[in-house]
């Protein structure tokens, strides 16, 4: 099993209403305009996630992304690409779609920021409000 654990903050400009993404960024502001993003300051982009991890994405693999906040845990199931080029230094998106750009970290996700649980989003509308995302590649997934 490959785990990475990355560190992010809430926002008062979270609104988690995009229908067909989610995002994770490394950058400490967010515009209202930014409906996918759920979390800022992360501590990892796309480019610095473990190799086996992003190998095994390339290989098409399962992920499980766990978002946990205040003990409260909403999951994500979505699939890497051979496509998928982990370059961005600064986000990482994940896709209900199959659209594949430099910032994409998976696809075909069960969920979109919309979709998040609204409890989680609450307490994310909170700039001091620490949130764990946890990327599971397991060959068992």
């Amino acid at each position: 099993m490959l785990k990475e654990r990355i560190v992010c903050y809430g926002h008062e400009n979270v609104k988690a209403t995009h229908r067909s993404t989610l995002e994770i960024t490394k950058e400490d502001y967010l515009t209202p305009r930014g409906d996918c993003i759920i979390c800022v300051k992360a501590s990892k982009g796309l480019k610095d996630l473990n190799e086996e991890l992003k190998k095994a994405l390339r290989r098409g693999k399962r992920i499980k992304i766990r978002i946990i906040v205040d003990g409260l845990v909403d999951e994500i199931v979505a699939f890497g690409d051979e496509n998928l080029s982990f370059e961005n230094e600064v986000s990482m998106v994940i896709r209900k779609s199959t659209y594949i750009d430099g910032r994409t970290l998976a696809v075909k996700a069960t969920k979109a920021a919309k979709d998040i649980k609204r409890e989680i989003v609450e307490r994310l509308k909170n700039p001091e409000q620490k949130v764990i995302v946890e990327l599971i590649v397991d060959d068992e997934l």
